[in-house]
């Protein structure tokens, strides 16, 4: 019975405070007995941490739901102790070799802080595995990057931070659109400072992979392995960092891994697709902390670039491009360097199964084809230069949280664009926008559908739109 009411419960909060929080928090936590005579729910926690934390932010849910569904009202909640021994003896001793009690260790942030937590052999033995590697991509270097126009002070920022990690650019935050060679700066710095620094302890991360990391202390009582993990740290690299926006629980970890890493001249880049103050869904101290450094982008490569680029790639390969191969496949890629990687590996593929010499006539051959094969599948980018062509906007503008009626129009019209002409999620749209949720996506969509069918005029406009990014 008592399990039958600890699954309902969790039914009832899952609606209330989302399937996120549930499976962080509350899956964490087990139902243990109920005293009818003393009107007391008895919980465990897997540590104190999870226990402070729900006690501070979710205690009134247990009293209201669980006095519900046992017929009677606020029931006293009581978390029976489950910290083990070896943790309770644990003592925080400070830089001035005070002691204090691991209570104490709690501050309102309600994360422990990480000068608190005690020094462990087989924790530093453990975090070795990410001095030797930190899941760094060694094919990635800066020796194969293409530097242009496009990403040139982001390149020689990054070559910088190689040659004195910590204190030059700290943090150093790297925005542009997706494919566009953020996420093989970050693999160059981090193989750069292994040549430069062969004792620092590097580790590249992407957001997602955080989030879930985080979880997953929480919810197996490894708490103190993870902040410990993250302490011995020389140099953290986190892809995607807007990943970690509406994720209140994970961004007050985070913010507490900055500033230790920070405070100790540990080296901190971030990447994203969005500048720092147009990301949607974060704490405003954490987002000051984002763009306290060097804030640099990248832009969509200009045509030479991109010709020096399938150059580059056609060497790597050990495959012999012309210019001309080279010019038309550059002018068919719009967007980003990753598409136009694609579209080269199309081309040398047709090359050798039909063992015929890479031209000018087989590229036309593949790329059209492809291209009508894809019905004109439209690029993000094309979008957004459409709409600052005909709405005047600047994507900074169009990401933003203003709110003035036109801004909101020309948002809304990118968004439906964006579902109508590519094959974009509406929480990658929605992402794409500054940290949009998926439902403002969704009812920005039905406004421009319902606005285009009430007016003819408004029609007319948006087709005009449509064909011209098309064109």
């Amino acid at each position: 019975m008592i399990q039958n009411i600890w699954q309902d419960f969790l039914k009832i909060v899952r609606e209330e405070v989302g399937s996120r929080v549930v499976e962080t928090w509350f899956k964490a936590v087990s139902l243990q007995r109920w005293d009818a005579l003393h009107k007391e729910v008895h919980l465990q926690a897997p540590n104190t941490f999870v226990r402070n934390w729900i006690q501070q932010h979710y205690l009134s849910l247990f009293q209201i739901h669980l006095g519900r569904l046992l017929h009677v009202e606020r029931p006293k909640v009581i978390f029976d102790s489950t910290v083990p021994a070896s943790e309770k003896k644990k003592k925080d001793i400070s830089k001035n070799g005070l002691e204090k009690k691991e209570s104490n260790m709690y501050k309102a942030a309600h994360l422990i802080p990480f000068n608190a937590i005690h020094a462990n052999h087989a924790l530093l033995k453990k975090s070795s595995t990410y001095k030797q590697n930190g899941y760094i991509n060694q094919s990635y270097l800066f020796d194969t990057f293409v530097v242009g126009p496009n990403n040139s002070l982001a390149c020689a920022a990054a070559h910088a931070i190689t040659e004195k990690p910590g204190f030059l650019y700290n943090p150093m935050f790297i925005y542009g659109g997706s494919g566009l060679g953020k996420t093989h700066l970050l693999h160059a710095i981090g193989n750069g400072i292994k040549r430069n620094h062969k004792n620092m302890s590097i580790l590249y991360q992407t957001a997602d992979r955080f989030v879930n990391e985080f979880i997953n202390a929480i919810r197996f009582n490894k708490i103190h392995q993870f902040q410990k993990k993250y302490k011995t740290i020389d140099v953290l690299l986190i892809d995607d960092i807007q990943f970690i926006s509406n994720k209140e629980q994970t961004q007050e970890a985070f913010f507490h891994i900055f500033n230790s890493l920070y405070d100790s001249h540990k080296q901190i880049v971030f990447s994203s697709d969005t500048f720092p103050q147009n990301m949607g869904g974060i704490a405003e101290r954490l987002r000051s902390r984002l763009a306290a450094g060097l804030v640099t982008d990248i832009h969509i490569p200009t045509l030479e670039t991109k010709i020096a680029i399938l150059k580059k790639k056609a060497d790597l390969s050990n495959e012999v491009i012309s210019n001309d191969v080279a010019h038309f496949v550059a002018s068919q890629v719009v967007s980003n360097v990753r598409e136009l990687e694609g579209a080269l590996i199309r081309v040398i593929a047709f090359a050798h199964l039909t063992k015929q010499p890479i031209s000018l006539e087989l590229a036309k051959k593949v790329l059209i084809h492809t291209n009508k094969n894809e019905n004109r599948m439209v690029k993000v980018e094309e979008i957004v230069k459409g709409i600052e062509k005909y709405y005047s906007y600047s994507l900074a503008q169009l990401r933003s949280k203003e709110r003035s009626k036109n801004l909101v129009l020309a948002r809304q019209v990118m968004m439906f664009l964006m579902k109508k002409l590519t094959n974009k999620s509406l929480r990658s749209i929605g992402d794409f926008l500054g940290g949009k949720d998926h439902s403002t996506v969704k009812y920005a969509i039905s406004k421009v559908e319902k606005k285009a069918k009430d007016q003819a005029d408004f029609q007319k406009k948006l087709h005009h739109i449509e064909q011209e990014i098309m064109n």
